[in-house]
């Protein structure tokens, strides 16, 4: 019951992650941690970071939902 719940989680935080790195809404983007990565990786480097972040969040997710 517990890695459904947190297979769950992670498939709703790596969807989140990906919409986020997608659309790059100026609520979130212009949070202050944002702008940090932002300034250490640039605007590409960033969505790429939380794209890929997301992307293993949702693999994750998927793994621990429907294969365990």
């Amino acid at each position: 019951m517990g890695l459904l719940v947190l297979g769950i989680f992670l498939l709703l935080y790596g969807g989140l992650c990906l919409v986020v790195a997608l659309a790059k809404f100026p609520a979130i983007w212009n949070i202050s941690k944002i702008q940090m990565f932002i300034r250490f990786l640039g605007e590409i480097g960033t969505q790429l970071f939380i794209g890929v972040w997301g992307l293993i969040a949702f693999g994750f997710g998927i793994w621990l939902t429907f294969f365990l």
